[in-house]
């Protein structure tokens, strides 16, 4: 999975203000597939979203389904528009055993799921997936680029910090 997946998504091109919901996240997302697919990177193809799985009497919609060509299996994207909470990775393998059991064709690997979030604490993302045995990560996703005059700044005080240091 090294190499095929971010850390963090930029997601400026979906023009969205600073505060928004999943609902809109997703549509946006859907409506930019072909930005949003250049982002994720080579080897993705788009197999739909609100992906019904039905498991007892109720059916659940997972927001995003993708497919890795050269991983060869199906990628589980669930969309949080706040912090990573633990109780959003129990929910994540919840559907990827879902997906597995009804939808994985029997010459595909097992189906990865990524939580895409506004922000994450990694400590608590590493406690959260230590014991699992779940084909999944949890990347960060930003609607605004940094501005370039204070990421100037930043790194003209971190130059002048190293320099003071040595």
């Amino acid at each position: 999975m090294k190499g095929v997946f971010k850390d963090s998504y930029l997601l400026e091109f979906l023009g969205l203000p600073e505060q928004h919901q999943e609902k809109d996240l997703q549509s946006a997302l859907v409506a930019n597939l072909r930005q949003f697919l250049l982002e994720l990177g080579d080897g993705f193809t788009y197999i739909g979203e609100k992906v019904r799985v039905q498991v007892g009497q109720k059916d659940f919609e997972l927001d995003l389904l993708f497919f890795h060509r050269d991983l060869q299996c199906m990628v589980a994207f669930e969309l949080k528009t706040g912090d990573f909470e633990p109780s959003h990775f129990g929910q994540l393998a919840f559907y990827l055993e879902a997906l597995d059991r009804q939808k994985k064709r029997p010459h595909e690997n097992p189906t990865i799921g990524v939580l895409l979030c506004k922000s994450k604490d990694d400590e608590v993302v590493e406690m959260a997936l230590s014991r699992t045995l779940a084909p999944a990560l949890v990347s960060e996703y930003q609607t605004k680029m940094i501005p370039k005059e204070l990421l100037r700044q930043k790194l003209h005080e971190w130059t002048e910090m190293l320099e003071g240091e040595g």
